[in-house]
């Protein structure tokens, strides 16, 4: 069963790399915003597919900070896009 948690951690990297690509290239800020946002998610269910296939339970507590991160720094650079001012 670990296997499987492992192929489909190595499965979720392919996508990530296309998002990194969008997220460096992207036409528009917006683009890269959302890009590094899916990043975020991908790697918030890498960490979580790594914490079941190796049975470590505090792999979740470092998914669950990790993503909160992710969106704390997602409405940051959003709310900076629209008024161009974070205060």
């Amino acid at each position: 069963m670990e296997s499987t948690f492992i192929v489909a951690a190595i499965a979720l990297m392919f996508p990530l790399f296309a998002c990194l690509y969008r997220a460096i290239r992207g036409p528009s800020a917006t683009d890269r915003v959302i890009s590094i946002n899916v990043i975020a998610s991908k790697t918030v269910a890498i960490i979580a597919l790594i914490s079941f296939a190796t049975d470590e339970t505090f792999f979740l507590d470092v998914a669950v900070v990790y993503a909160l991160m992710g969106f704390i720094v997602t409405i940051g650079v959003a709310k900076y896009l629209e008024y161009d001012d974070v205060s």
